[in-house]
Formats: C-alpha cells, structure tokens, sequence
C-alpha cells in the first residue's frame, strides 16, 4: 500500500517512506521535551532558498512510479469528500484567492490544475512541475482540483492555486552518495533532506504562498541528531509572516526510523520524533483516519498532532507525464497498492485552511489554526494524541461562531478569599457631642413647659362662664 508522508515507496518510488532517516531505537527512553527554536539557523534556510537547485550532483537511479485507476472514474464522491461534506463547505468558500505551497516530489502539469505556478526544483534541473515519484501531483489534486463532468472527484478548494516546489525525489540519489545517510535525511532511499526542505519553506513563502503544505516526514529516535535547527527557524519564519504550515505526520514503518510508533500520551512517551510535524504551535500537524473515524494503525502518533482527516481510500489527479485522469493506486511487484497514508491526510487540513483564509481573510495564521482545532470533533472528552483534537469539519470551521478566545485561555487558578480591611477607627466625641445636645434641647422643654404651667391654669380659670344662682 502507498504510504507517505511519510510517504510509503516500497519496490516502486511511490511505495515507499518518504520521511525517515535511518535511526536505532535508543535502548532507554530519553526525556524529550518540545523543540526550541534557534533563530541564527534561518540564515542557512535562506541562503538555500535563494537557488532552488540541488545541493550536490544528482542523477535518476529507479522508474518512475506508475499510478492507475482500479476501474472506471468514480460517479459518486469519493469517501473523504462525503465524510467532510465538502458539497455544504463550498456554499461558503471555494478558496478564491490563495496561494497553497506543494513542497513535495513536484506536481506534474494536469488539465485540473490549471492555477500551477512553478517554484523550482531541489532534486534535479526541472522548474517543479516534474512528479517521477507520482506523490507531489496526488497532494496537489487533493488540495485544488477543478471539477469534471467525467466524475465526481473535486479539490477541498477548487479555486485556489497551486505553487509546486519540487524537494524530494526516491528515484534520485545523489551521484557520490555513500556511506551511511546522515543526520536529517528525509529517507535514505532517495534525495532530499531537512536542510532543502528548510530552504523550500523560506522559498514558498517569499513567492507569496498563504498555506503551505508539507507531506513529507523526517523521523529520528527519540535522543538522537535531529538535524533541523533550519527547519524550526524556516516554519516560525512561515508562521510569523501570516503563513499557515500543515504537515503530515507521519507513518509507521516496519523499520527506518519512523519504526518505533510513540505509545502513551505526551512528551515523555516520545520515542520517534517527526519534523516538521514536531514544531507546534508553528505547524498543524495531521494524523490519518480511516473513512469510519477510527485512528489509522499506520498514523504516527505524538503530543503535537493538532487534527486528523481521511487518509485511506484516496483518489486523486494522475501524476504520469501528459496524465488527464484519476488515479487510486500504484503498480507494484505484487500488484496494484492502494494510495494511503498521512501524506494525504495532511492536504485535506491545507484545502480546509485555504477555504477559511478566502472566507476570514482578516484571521492570522494562528487564527485560522484556532479555527480549524476548535471546530473539530474531538475525541471523547479531549485532544487525543492519535489524532490531536479529532477530525476536521469543513462547514462548521467556515460557519461556527467562536470566541475571540478559548473558554478556557487566560484561565487562572482559584484564589483564596482574602477578606477586606476593616474600616478606620472613628472618633467617638461627635457622636457623643451629638447625644448630649440632643439632651439638653430635651431637658429645655421639659423645663420650659414646666414653667408655664401656672400661666396657662390662670388664662383657662378667667375664661371659665360665669352661671346665675
């Protein structure tokens, strides 16, 4: 089966893991804690960006990769696109407007693409739009195809464009490859590793893109070189000039260095590390579902996967050179495979980003990110580190009215009721003066009406009547 994102390339380049560089699994778990970000390395993913052109000689050393179609071209939606019911989410965006990055293998030139804008090429001497490996094309359709009347297949934004920055290749190596790959290599079957990708990060956002989007995985041993101090540098440069990352991330192999699947919950049951996925908040990492809702066995988990979409059962654009039709599987050794894996998963959450940014174009970044998370369905009574806040809900991302904020952000813990200050002591003499006056007024009256007493028995005898005898 097609795994990416890593990408699987098995026996042909599509079948295979693109992301994983050769690791052994550390006898003794380390401690990990989140990535931090050393701002001098941009200089490196700059300096890279300004040329997209390998790093070294390169040449092509297996076929390229032969994705068909299993039967006639799908007359209802397929999977993905009923479960997120994209037909509701265009009533409100269809991405107008955006610019979507494919860092990938290249996007080949389809007649549902017609927004392709080349980028450049790190793998070889193309301008982008060249797909041996038949994965970049497959991102790209799932992210912005155009509709056909020949079946009922559509981009999660339809109106968006696409920047094709070819980055990696596993039919390419470089021509004086040898010895064992070393730190940061993205799969050591292949050319491409984290260095290019931090320069074609820098690249896709200096050519204007809005979203970015990253199916491609690096994965070390927890302890281990991780090797990309310029990638973090060229995410939170993404980050920081309104750009929204999404990346894959990634999948379980059966050995490489994305083999030791990171059971548990949070930092400290990590033992395989996942770049760029691992760089949150600066990137939306998306782990697969299957089309029931279930966690993908395939799915690398991990404390900084944000949301999931469907990565089983993908149908998407033909990738083969003068190419017009779908595609849902590869030509292996052992048959057709399906095309599966969270490198798929993750273009679903690029399209939704690109539909939220043409409806919000005020939100940032993080904004759109909040957006997305927040209106997911999350799994039971929170975020889960299968599949982070749960599957994305196009319509609800698009139409939900959300708080500025969380309930729960700038929460502060309880304080202890700390009761007020007692009034100021006052002086007891007015009170006293008062009393005192208002006996005296009192004690005059008595005595004033005790005095008149005689006089007023006097006035009343002389105006008694007198009576005859």
């Amino acid at each position: 089966m097609i795994c990416a994102a890593a990408l699987l390339v098995a026996s042909t380049p599509i079948v295979a893991q693109l992301g994983g560089q050769q690791a052994a699994a550390a006898p003794l778990l380390p401690t990990i804690l989140p990535p931090g970000i050393d701002s001098a390395a941009l200089g490196v993913a700059q300096d890279i960006s300004g040329r997209a052109a390998p790093l070294e000689p390169t040449e092509q050393r297996t076929v390229c990769a032969q994705p068909r179609l299993i039967g006639s071209p799908p007359k209802e939606a397929p999977v993905a696109q009923r479960v997120l019911d994209l037909e509701s989410a265009w009533q409100f965006s269809r991405g107008a407007g955006q610019k979507v990055a494919v860092i990938d293998t290249g996007v080949n030139r389809h007649p549902r693409l017609p927004a392709l804008q080349s980028g450049g090429d790190y793998v070889a001497d193309s301008d982008g739009t060249v797909d041996c490996d038949g994965h970049g094309t497959l991102v790209a359709g799932i992210i912005a195809a155009r509709p056909s009347p020949d079946d009922a297949f559509v981009g999660v934004a339809p109106e968006a464009e696409i920047l094709t920055i070819r980055q990696l290749s596993l039919a390419y190596q470089a021509k004086n490859k040898r010895g064992d790959p070393p730190p940061g290599t993205i799969d050591d079957s292949g050319y491409g590793n984290v260095l290019t990708l931090a320069g074609a990060v820098v690249r896709a956002v200096d050519f204007g893109a809005t979203v970015i989007n990253i199916s491609e995985v690096a994965c070390a041993a927890a302890g281990s070189d991780t090797a990309d101090g310029a990638l973090g540098a060229a995410v939170r440069y993404a980050y920081e000039r309104n750009v929204v990352v999404v990346a894959a991330a990634g999948n379980v192999q059966s050995d490489g260095g994305c083999a030791a699947q990171n059971d548990g919950t949070g930092w400290g049951s990590v033992k395989t590390i996942a770049s760029p996925a691992w760089f949150s908040p600066y990137v939306l990492a998306v782990a697969s579902v299957d089309p029931s809702g279930a966690p993908s066995e395939l799915s690398l988990n991990g404390p900084w996967i944000g949301v999931a979409a469907i990565g089983r059962q993908i149908v998407s654009l033909d990738s083969k050179p003068g190419g017009t039709g779908l595609v849902d599987a590869v030509e292996t050794s052992e048959g057709p495979a399906t095309i599966e894996g969270t490198s798929f998963a993750a273009p679903y959450v690029a399209g939704l980003a690109a539909l939220v940014r043409a409806r919000f174009p005020h939100l940032t970044a993080q904004q759109v990110i909040d957006r997305i998370v927040r209106t997911a369905h999350q799994p039971g009574a929170g975020r889960d580190d299968r599949i982070g806040a749960g599957l994305i809900d196009p319509t609800a991302a698009l139409t939900d009215q959300l708080p500025d904020l969380p309930i729960s952000a700038n929460a502060q813990s309880p304080q202890a009721y700390v009761p007020p200050p007692p009034p100021a002591a006052e002086s007891p003499w007015p009170r006293r003066i008062a009393v005192f006056g208002s006996l005296a007024c009192l004690s005059g009256l008595v005595i004033g009406f005790a005095a008149a007493a005689p006089y007023r028995r006097r006035q009343a005898n002389e105006q008694l009547p007198e009576f005859d005898s």
